[in-house]
């Protein structure tokens, strides 16, 4: 299965259900964070696309527990358009957030470009630098053999990078290759990301040798 949608909002949701069906993605609908729980234990999902209000537990709730056992790409969905709502969207483990009202064409950009990111050409590969090594179809990292927690957008940022080692990446073109053109979060998330990065994988995240600050520019992976 493609997508599982959790809204319970009827109209919204019956929308949303048609028009990504209807573009090729196979999709089953919820209206509460317990039946999406449920639906995780016996079933695997490319992608999730989960409303932050719902019924019992919110979003946020369900999110947290369902990173403890998964790590497919989760796209938020809330009226709660304020920049604390969104950062406990992503510190939660989302990986885009998009403001309600939106356009459902650009509610299925957001779908393409995470499915893309996650599951893309190079989903079979993997990367490798130094001690460093990304499963890009696992998303896993591991460094010097050991598992290093890195998931959702930081995996995106980091596996960005690797793919254009040695180049100097602008800040806007890897803004919007990981978050989107089309996303609400803002330029400054991209910082904190990188500093999350550093801190996993550098010995001295003051001095990096793998994500290298390219001043003014943007950044650099390795050599």
């Amino acid at each position: 299965m493609d997508i599982l949608l959790i809204e319970d909002n009827e109209e919204l949701g019956q929308l949303i259900y048609d028009f990504v069906s209807n573009s090729g993605y196979s999709t089953e609908w919820v209206k509460s964070a317990e039946e999406a729980l449920d639906k995780l234990t016996d079933n695997t999902y490319k992608l999730l696309l989960l409303d932050v209000m719902l019924p019992g537990q919110d979003g946020f709730t369900a999110l947290a527990k369902i990173r403890k056992e998964h790590n497919m790409p989760v796209l938020m969905m809330s009226a709660r358009t304020d920049d604390d709502s969104k950062i406990l969207g992503m510190d939660t483990g989302a990986d885009d957030y998009i403001a309600k009202p939106f356009s459902v064409p650009v509610l299925l950009s957001k779908i393409k470009a995470s499915m893309r990111r996650a599951y893309g050409e190079d989903n079979e590969r993997t990367l490798t630098y130094e001690d460093l090594t990304v499963d890009i179809k696992g998303r896993t990292v591991t460094r010097g053999g050991n598992p290093v927690e890195i998931k959702g957008k930081e995996f995106d940022i980091l596996v960005y990078l690797m793919q254009n080692k040695g180049k100097v990446i602008d800040k806007n073109e890897l803004f919007d290759q990981v978050w989107g053109y089309y996303s609400d979060t803002e330029m400054s998330s991209l910082n904190v990301y990188i500093r999350w990065l550093r801190e996993k994988l550098e010995d001295d995240p003051k001095e990096p040798k793998y994500i290298k600050t390219v001043w003014r520019v943007g950044y650099k992976f390795g050599e």
